[in-house]
C-alpha cells in the first residue's frame, strides 16, 4: 500500500465499517432492553392506579353493608336502614341489591355487624357479586345482602388510561378466566388462551403466588396486578412488536445509513486526498527548513478544517521555537518561561538598554568553598557545583526568580515586581531564600555517586533602584541589571554566614512584622560612609 488512498481505505474505512456495525448492534439491543423495561416499569404503575380506583369503587358497598348492619339498633333503625338500601342501589354500577332475612322481619333489631364480604360471580349476568351476611350478637346469622356490579362499570377505571385501553387491558379470575376487557371485540372470550397454555398456567400461577410481575414471550409480554382485597387480577398483554418498535425501525433504518456513510467516506477519500497529501508535504518540506535553522515566513492556513488548523499549529510551533532561542539568547535557560513571556511584552525587553524601577537583588554564595575546592578533585568539585545550582535554580524558578549570573561558586538573581506592589516582591524573595536554605538539606544527602563534603550558603537581599535591560550588543546581549544596588546586595551577602538570610533595611522596612529576626547587627560596607544595619532572618510568618 504505497498510496495513501489505499491505506485510507483500510485504515479508515474497514474500521468504520467494523464500527458502525458494533454500534448498530449494541444500540440495537440497547433499545430494546431499554424499551420493554420502560414498558414494563409503566404497565406496572398503570395497573397499581387503576387497581386502586377499583378497589375504592368495590370498597364503597362495602362500607354502606357495615353501616347498615349497625344502624340495626338504633331507634330508626327501618328508615335508616332503608335509606342505606337505597343508597346502596344508587352506587355507581350496582346492578342489583337484594336483602333476605331468616324468619321474619322482626329479627333486624338483633343485627349487629356484618361478616366479611364473599365475592361471586353471578350466573348468566355480566358482574361480579358481592355477599355478606348479617351477623347477631352470638355470630349467627339473621339475614343476608347480596350486591352485583356490573363489570363494564368497574371497566371505567381501566378505560381512564388510554394507555391501557392501547394496550389491552382486561379483568381476570384467580382462575385465568375472562371476566371483562376494554375491546369490544374480545367480550365473547372466556379465557386467556387455551386452558393448558403455559403462558396462561404461568399468569395463573403469578397471580396466585406474587401481587404484581411481568411475564415475556417472544411474541407477547403479559403483565399482571392483583388486587388485594378482591379476587380479581388485571392483566395487560401487548405484542412485542408493538413494545419494541422504535428498536426495529432502528434496525432497518441504521444498515441503510451506514452503507450511506461508508459510500461518502469513499467518496471524499478520493476526491480529497489529493489537496490533504499537497498540504502534508509543504508542511515536511517546511519541516526541514526549520531542522536546518531556516525559520522562514509562516505557511499559509487557507482552510478551517483539521489540515488548516494542522498548518497553524505548525506556525505556532515554529513560533514558539523562534520565542524560545530568543529567550535562550536573551535571558539564558534559567528564567522561568512564564516569566519569559511577561517580560517579552515589555518593550525594553527586545531592545538594547533598559529602565530603571525598582527591584529585589539576590545574591548566594557558597561558604568557605575556595579552601574547600583545593582539597577536592575536579571531577568533585564539579558534581558539588552542579548539585548545588541545579537545587537553586529549581527554587528560584518557583519564586519567578530571574537568574542573571553564575559567579563561580555564587548565584546572582533579581525579582521583578512586574507592575505589582514591591513589598510583595520583597515577601516573595524572602521565600525564596527560606526555601533555598532548606534546600541545602538535599544538597548535603549522599547520593552514592561521589563522596563531598557538606556545605552552606550564605544570602544576602536589597531592595533598590536598578536599570533593567539588554546589556551587550545587537550580536550578543543578556537581559540583567546593573546599579549601585547590585554592589549593595552583594555585599550584603559577605556579611552572611553559613545558612543565614540577610537583609537590608529596605526591606526590613516594608515586611518587618512579619520577621523573626535571628539576628541584628551593624557593620561598615565597602562604598557606604555610614554603618548599616543588617538583619539576619529565622522566618517569615504567613
Amino acid at each position: 500500500m504505497k498510496s495513501l488512498q489505499q491505506k485510507l481505505i483500510v485504515f479508515v474505512v474497514l474500521p468504520v465499517a467494523v464500527i458502525l456495525g458494533s454500534i448498530g448492534i449494541a444500540g440495537f439491543f440497547y433499545i430494546r432492553d431499554g424499551l420493554s423495561n420502560r414498558w414494563q416499569e409503566i404497565a406496572v404503575l398503570q395497573m397499581e392506579r387503576a387497581a386502586q380506583r377499583l378497589e375504592i369503587r368495590l370498597h364503597n358497598p362495602v362500607n354502606l353493608i357495615e353501616s347498615f348492619a349497625r344502624a340495626g339498633r338504633e331507634p330508626a333503625a327501618v328508615e335508616i336502614q332503608g335509606w342505606l338500601l337505597k343508597e346502596l342501589q344508587r352506587q355507581d354500577g350496582v346492578d342489583q341489591v337484594r336483602l333476605t332475612w331468616r324468619g321474619s322481619e322482626k329479627v333486624r333489631g338483633r343485627v349487629v355487624k356484618a361478616a366479611s364480604p364473599i365475592y361471586f360471580y353471578p350466573e348468566q349476568t355480566d358482574a361480579l357479586g358481592l355477599r355478606s351476611d348479617l351477623l347477631d350478637d352470638a355470630g349467627q346469622p339473621v339475614g343476608r345482602i347480596e350486591v352485583q356490579v356490573k363489570f363494564d362499570s368497574l371497566m371505567q377505571d381501566l378505560l381512564v388510561s388510554g394507555w391501557m385501553q392501547t394496550n389491552n387491558a382486561c379483568l381476570l379470575d384467580d382462575q385465568g378466566n375472562y371476566l371483562s376487557h376494554v375491546d369490544s371485540r374480545e367480550k365473547g372470550r372466556t379465557r386467556l388462551r387455551d386452558k393448558q397454555d403455559p403462558v396462561r398456567l404461568a399468569v395463573i400461577r403469578g397471580i396466585k403466588e406474587k401481587p404484581s410481575g411481568i411475564i415475556s414471550e417472544r411474541s407477547q409480554v403479559i403483565g399482571f396486578y392483583r388486587l388485594k382485597s378482591t379476587p380479581l387480577a388485571i392483566v395487560l398483554h401487548a405484542p412485542g412488536k408493538q413494545i419494541i418498535s422504535p428498536a426495529l425501525h432502528f434496525g432497518l433504518v441504521y444498515p441503510l445509513a451506514g452503507i450511506l456513510s461508508l459510500f461518502l467516506i469513499l467518496l471524499f477519500i478520493r476526491t480529497g486526498v489529493r489537496p490533504i497529501v499537497v498540504s502534508i508535504r509543504k508542511i515536511s518540506q517546511k519541516a526541514t527548513q526549520v531542522a536546518q535553522g531556516n525559520y522562514g515566513d509562516p505557511l499559509p492556513a487557507r482552510s478551517q478544517d483539521e489540515i488548516g488548523q494542522l498548518t497553524r499549529t505548525f506556525n505556532d510551533m515554529v513560533t514558539g521555537l523562534k520565542e524560545r532561542d530568543f529567550v535562550t539568547t536573551t535571558f539564558g535557560r534559567y528564567v522561568d518561561p512564564e516569566i519569559a513571556r511577561i517580560l517579552l511584552q515589555r518593550p525594553e525587553a527586545t531592545r538594547l538598554g533598559g529602565e530603571k524601577r525598582e527591584v529585589v537583588v539576590l545574591f548566594a554564595d557558597i561558604r568557605g568553598f575556595t579552601p574547600l575546592a583545593e582539597g577536592l578533585s575536579p571531577e568533585a568539585t564539579i558534581h558539588l557545583l552542579n548539585r548545588f545550582f541545579s537545587e537553586m535554580i529549581e527554587v528560584i524558578q518557583q519564586h519567578h526568580g530571574i537568574i542573571v549570573d553564575f559567579l563561580g561558586d555564587g548565584i546572582v538573581a533579581f525579582f521583578d515586581p512586574l507592575g505589582e506592589p514591591l513589598h510583595h516582591t520583597m515577601r516573595q524573595a524572602l521565600r525564596c531564600s527560606l526555601e533555598m536554605q532548606q534546600a541545602m538539606d538535599k544538597v548535603n544527602e549522599p547520593d552514592g555517586k561521589i563522596v563531598v563534603p557538606s556545605i552552606s550558603i550564605g544570602i544576602g537581599l536589597h531592595a533598590g533602584e536598578v536599570v533593567v535591560g539588554n546589556i551587550g550588543s545587537e550580536k550578543r546581549a543578556q537581559y540583567g541589571i546593573i546599579g549601585s544596588a547590585v554592589n549593595l546586595a552583594s555585599r550584603i551577602q559577605n556579611q552572611a554566614q553559613g545558612g543565614e538570610v540577610v537583609i537590608s533595611p529596605s526591606i526590613y522596612r516594608h515586611v518587618h512584622p512579619d520577621l523573626l529576626v535571628k539576628r541584628e547587627f551593624e557593620t561598615q560596607l565597602k562604598g557606604i560612609q555610614e554603618p548599616i544595619t543588617l538583619y539576619a532572618i529565622q522566618n517569615l510568618v504567613e
